[in-house]
């Protein structure tokens, strides 16, 4: 961060995948509303995140982030939210306890309303009509008024991500994610699944190795660790208005954070050198990420760690890797070693959705878990290849009982063809793994993680 960065920097620079506001009064009104609220996050959050992350950076940690692919208005209920943080502890634990180590938690939750789209404009009907762009934008229903981007999404955005946030920190912090509680985060459609077997299995055994150190006098009512975790959340840095509209400068340090989110990154489509999103990720102290396909090159990996964290911060940086399960292992070690060979200190974390995507006959996304599994492995190969690190994995999921994604969790493809994938299809853009699917490959990666 240099001194002459302000949260309005960006806008000197070309700016990506940004909508069309039809009113420039409407959205200046809805930003100077997001000025005045208070903060979704705080500085002293993200601070111990950057160490969390600088903690898996080393192998000593192991990051799980894991959400949806875009969150819906309307759709945040206690239930809801309860139930994704359900998935998601479930398969901490499984990680925890397959490979010894800490997992860090991080959300696509509470802020993840925005969706870059490879087309300004989708067709249907005859139609030309501006493509969805995610809840803080417009609607994905398809007619002209829906479509019709409207800067009063943003507020709604922000309203909704601090109740997601409220409950979050409710359940987080006041008894519902104690391990006490193991046995309550087995989903009703999971239990009776071979999965949700397994998982009963730790649970049984973690249950037994409490009563055991009670036995021994170990007061466990006293260890906050075994009876909170923390959970942070993280999206897209995507609409930079709201994004430069939710900074704000840290009272202890002086320093800038986006408080929309503990971490923040930028996109595939959004990394340009010269544009305006690492321009606004680079003065606000979140640690930050980057999302990096198979056309990313080696000097663009060392000219963004020099953007995003000239001092080699450890755990300011954490590089997403969305290869392909077909070209992770012939593109990701030049990046690797790029690196490596700069100096930079990164956290490596493996999308293994965004780069299996297919379209199928009927029209609709969906991915193999065959080939995220293929990816996941090529990532943890390529690393120990390297003598770097694998520090994580970036999921897009639902507690929902979906059928979108083929295969695993008790679904082979050869049980679940082109014509069965819409029964409960219900994503608002990309694909995601059920909770079934979600169990089986936090089993999956506890077994690689084994040392």
């Amino acid at each position: 961060m240099t001194s002459t960065w302000t949260p309005a920097s960006w806008s000197d620079r070309p700016a990506a995948q940004q909508p069309e506001w039809p009113s420039a009064a409407e959205l200046s009104v809805a930003l100077e509303e997001l000025r005045k609220l208070p903060p979704l996050v705080f500085a002293g959050e993200a601070r111990r995140l950057t160490d969390s992350l600088a903690k898996a950076g080393r192998g000593e940690a192991f990051v799980l982030q894991a959400g949806e692919c875009a969150e819906a208005f309307g759709e945040f209920s206690a239930d809801d939210i309860r139930d994704k943080l359900k998935v998601i502890l479930q398969m901490a634990v499984v990680l925890t306890y397959g490979s010894g180590l800490p997992v860090v938690k991080i959300g696509r939750i509470a802020g993840q309303f925005a969706k870059p789209r490879s087309s300004p404009t989708e067709n249907a009907n005859g139609l030309s009509l501006p493509s969805f762009r995610g809840h803080a934008v417009n609607d994905a229903i398809f007619d002209e008024k829906a479509r019709r981007a409207d800067a009063r999404r943003l507020v709604r955005a922000y309203h909704q991500s601090a109740a997601t946030l409220n409950l979050l920190r409710a359940f987080t912090k006041g008894g519902f994610a104690d391990l006490r509680q193991i046995h309550a985060w087995n989903q009703e459609f999971v239990a009776n699944s071979s999965q949700g077997r397994r998982y009963e299995q730790i649970a049984s055994q973690i249950d037994r190795s409490m009563r055991f150190m009670a036995a021994c006098g170990v007061d466990l009512s006293r260890d906050p660790v075994l009876h909170e975790v923390d959970f942070y959340t993280s999206h897209e840095a995507l609409l930079l208005p709201f994004e430069e509209a939710l900074t704000r400068r840290d009272s202890l340090t002086g320093e800038w954070y986006g408080c929309s989110a503990h971490m923040l990154w930028v996109g595939e489509r959004t990394r340009q050198l010269n544009g305006a999103h690492l321009e606004f990720l680079s003065g606000v102290r979140n640690p930050v990420a980057c999302k990096l396909g198979p056309n990313a090159t080696a000097d663009e990996v060392v000219e963004i760690c020099e953007r995003l964290n000239p001092t080699h911060e450890p755990g300011r940086l954490t590089f997403i890797t969305r290869m392909g399960a077909a070209q992770v292992e012939a593109k990701l070690p030049p990046l690797i070693r790029a690196a490596g060979d700069s100096g930079s200190v990164v956290t490596w974390v493996c999308d293994p959705m965004h780069g299996n995507t297919l379209t199928t006959e009927s029209g609709l996304k969906t991915r193999r878990f065959g080939d995220i599994l293929t990816e996941i492995k090529g990532f943890f190969a390529v690393h120990n290849q390297e003598g770097s690190v694998p520090g994580g994995v970036h999921l897009e999921l639902t507690n929902e009982d979906v059928t979108e994604c083929l295969g695993g969790g008790g679904l082979e493809a050869a049980d679940l063809d082109d014509g069965q994938l819409g029964n409960r299809y219900r994503a608002l853009c990309d694909p995601r793994l059920n909770a079934q699917q979600s169990l089986e490959l936090a089993f999956e990666i506890s077994e690689m993680l084994q040392p």
